[in-house]
């Protein structure tokens, strides 16, 4: 990221302005793609993979009306975190800052906390994909991987790179996992009733999800991106628009078709191995062939994770006009390379630090919002001249009162582990 890529697009180091905005050329819109991709390809964790299966087993057809409604309340919070980002120009914690001195260090400090521990989950979850496919070592997987990512952003264009990696692996996550769905033979009739007139109604499968989407760094990775691209300013609103619907609705068909994946393996009354549910539906439904499927979709899931989560937590804590290419290129490297020699030191983080990484990034969804939607409603003078929906801000808001229960959630955790 030293260099800025060719094309116009810049790096994806924490850096710098962009170009000025003018007529949207090729390379924009392949940038633009890409922050779409980046977030959706960092809310398709392993974490996500889990909890959609989970829920799958418990709740069965109705879990489509849950996916259903927190695609709806994603989409509200989406359009207003990029939207009062893109407009503004600026970061979500330099807007912190501006509203109270120091305020953005703090939701810095909170998204640090959580990404750190999650980011060793996450080269966790690339080394068990490597297992999976190939039979490797997990923490030789973990460890070959967490390179991977650090090629990626040494790359002299590291821009195009991290834009055309997001798109392609979050396409082969799709398209592999609907394979999967198509072979498990689900009851999508069903499923979709359910939508509409739900069997059952679970609202902390709801709330969960919504965390799972957009909670922590995940809500600000394609905005952020689209800032160092120079997507920014009044005049680009459609396209800001554009690809935070666009962003969700792709987490959303993933969500989708891995929900009709398992689904169609549980009403076919096989029995999932608790130890590993995910693999086990996928072997359940093609086999052999399936559990490598599954091996690729969770190597997938996680180094796309691993780069939205490092490139989103080192924008947090540089600026985009103080910080170089190359530090923010360093800085990147170096959080991947401390988060993958923890994996490969200590394992899988512990339940416990799992937990308070929970916590943090359950405090930072409505702090953040929060923010970013006073900034719309009270502070006007920094969105460039901007007129602001009030029908968004309702929305907003509206939304942000169920982000509120989803912190209560995450905390309440970490009290019991003391009481």
């Amino acid at each position: 990221m030293s260099h800025a890529p060719q094309d116009g697009s810049r790096a994806p180091g924490p850096a710098g302005a962009g170009p000025a905005a003018g007529k949207m050329s090729a390379s924009t819109r392949s940038t633009l793609l890409g922050a779409m991709f980046l977030m959706a390809t960092s809310a398709i964790g392993p974490g996500f993979i889990t909890q959609t299966t989970a829920f799958t087993v418990q709740l069965g057809a109705a879990f489509a009306f849950a996916i259903a409604a927190s695609i709806v309340v994603d989409i509200a919070l989406q359009l207003n975190v990029w939207r009062v980002i893109g407009v503004s120009g600026r970061r979500a914690q330099e807007l912190g800052n501006l509203v109270l001195p120091g305020l953005g260090w703090v939701m810095a400090a909170l998204l640090l906390a959580g990404g750190l521990v999650f980011n060793v989950g996450n080269v966790s979850g690339a080394g068990l994909g490597t297992d999976a496919m190939l039979g490797l070592d997990p923490r030789v997987g973990g460890a070959v991987s967490a390179l991977i990512a650090i090629g990626i952003f040494l790359s002299r264009r590291a821009g195009v790179a991290v834009d055309r990696i997001v798109v392609a692996l979050g396409l082969v996550m799709i398209g592999l996992t609907a394979y999967i769905a198509i072979t498990s033979d689900p009851p999508v009739g069903r499923a979709l009733r359910n939508v509409v007139l739900p069997e059952e109604v679970s609202f902390l499968a709801i709330t969960t999800l919504i965390g799972g989407t957009i909670g922590g760094y995940i809500v600000y990775a394609g905005a952020h991106r689209l800032l160092d691209s120079g997507i920014t300013g009044p005049e680009h609103v459609r396209d800001i628009t554009r690809g935070s619907v666009t962003g969700i609705v792709l987490t959303g068909v993933m969500r989708v078709v891995l929900f009709l994946a398992i689904l169609g393996v549980v009403t076919g009354g096989a029995a999932l191995d608790p130890g590993s549910q995910a693999a086990s539906a996928f072997q359940q439904a093609a086999g052999q062939v399936g559990l490598r499927v599954f091996g690729i979709v969770l190597w997938a899931a996680a180094i796309t994770s691993i780069i939205g989560a490092s490139y989103t937590t080192v924008s947090f804590l540089t600026s985009r006009t103080a910080t170089s290419d190359r530090t923010g290129t360093l800085l990147v490297c170096g959080f991947i390379a401390v988060t993958a020699l923890a994996f490969v030191l200590v394992g899988t983080p512990p339940t416990t630090l799992l937990v308070f990484a929970g916590a943090f990034n359950g405090l930072l969804l409505p702090f953040g919002i929060a923010v970013l939607l006073w900034v719309a409603t009270r502070r006007t003078d920094l969105l460039n001249g901007y007129r602001y929906p009030r029908w968004l801000l309702v929305v907003g808001w509206l939304a942000w009162l169920l982000t509120l229960y989803l912190a209560a959630n995450s905390v309440r955790p970490v009290i019991e582990l003391f009481s």
